[in-house]
C-alpha cells in the first residue's frame, strides 16, 4: 500500500526527517509513536503532500506509484485521507455541505453517518466553529467515513478527547481500517500517530514504529513499544540506537 524509501524532509530550510524507511502492506494498520517535536506530524503531512514540507531525498510510493511530487488533491483522488490533530475553523462553510461533497452528493448517507457519530445537530454549523475537542475529532472521523479512503492517516485521534468520545471515535476508526473484517478480507490500511497509546484500547495495530529526532529508531509490536515508553519514558527510546 505505502512504501517510503530513504526519505529526507526539510521544513523552512531545516531538515526535520532523516532517512525514513517504512512499508505498510495492504490491510495493515501501523502506529507511529515518539516524543513531541520528533517529526511525526511532519511525516504524515509529507505523505499527504503539503507544500511547505520539502522532500530533498528519497521517495514515497503508493500502490507502486511514485507520488513524491504530486499535489494534495491528486493523492486524495488516489485514495489517501488524513485526520488533522488541530484542523482549521472554516467560517461560512456549513459542515453538512462539506459532508455532502465528501460523500459524492449522498445526503441520506450523510444523515445516517452523522447520526452514528452524534453529529446530526452540527450540520448547519460552520466547520469546527465553537466545537469542543471531542466534537472536532468526531467531525474529522465523520468526513473520513464519507470519503472512504483506502489509506488513512490519523494525527493523535485521542488528543483532547474525553473517555466517552474516544470510545466512539476508536470504534469508528476500527471500521475505517476494516478491523471488523477477517484479516484476509481487509484492503484498507492506516497509519496512526499516538502519543498516549489510548487508541490501542479500541483497535489492534499490526506494527509499531518509534520516531525520535527525525529518525525511525525501531520497529516492533506496538504494545511492547508502548510498555517501554510507559515504564521508562521516551528518554530510553532517544538513547537507544536500535534500528
Amino acid at each position: 500500500m505505502l512504501t517510503i524509501e530513504n526519505l529526507h524532509v526539510d521544513v523552512a530550510g531545516k531538515e526535520v526527517l532523516h532517512d525514513i524507511n517504512l512499508h505498510i502492506g495492504e490491510g495493515e494498520t501501523h502506529v507511529l509513536m515518539g516524543p513531541n517535536g520528533s517529526g511525526k506530524t511532519t511525516l504524515i503531512r509529507t505523505i499527504m503532500g503539503f507544500s511547505n514540507y520539502t522532500v530533498t531525498k528519497g521517495r514515497i510510493l503508493y500502490r507502486g506509484r511514485d507520488i513524491t511530487n504530486l499535489p494534495i488533491h491528486e493523492r486524495a483522488r488516489y485514495g489517501i485521507g488524513m485526520m488533522f490533530q488541530r484542523p482549521p475553523t472554516i467560517a461560512g462553510l456549513k459542515l453538512g455541505k462539506l459532508l455532502i461533497a465528501a460523500s459524492g452528493n449522498k445526503p441520506e448517507l450523510v444523515a445516517e453517518y452523522a447520526a452514528s457519530m452524534h453529529m446530526a445537530d452540527f450540520l448547519e454549523r460552520d466547520v469546527n466553529a465553537g466545537f469542543s475537542g471531542g466534537e472536532i475529532k468526531r467531525s474529522e472521523v465523520l468526513q473520513l467515513m464519507l470519503q472512504q479512503p483506502e489509506f488513512v492517516m490519523l494525527d493523535e485521534p485521542e488528543s483532547g478527547v474525553d473517555l466517552e468520545n474516544i470510545a466512539l471515535i476508536g470504534s469508528a476508526i476500527a471500521k475505517l481500517v476494516e478491523k471488523d473484517r477477517h484479516i484476509v478480507h481487509r484492503h484498507k490500511s492506516g497509519l496512526i500517530i499516538t502519543h498516549t497509546g489510548y487508541i490501542l484500547d479500541y483497535l489492534e495495530a499490526d506494527a509499531g514504529h518509534m520516531l525520535c529526532d527525525g529518525e525511525i529508531r525501531c520497529h516492533g509490536n506496538p504494545r511492547e513499544i508502548l510498555a517501554v515508553i510507559k515504564s521508562k519514558g521516551y528518554r530510553e527510546c532517544i538513547e537507544c540506537k536500535k534500528i
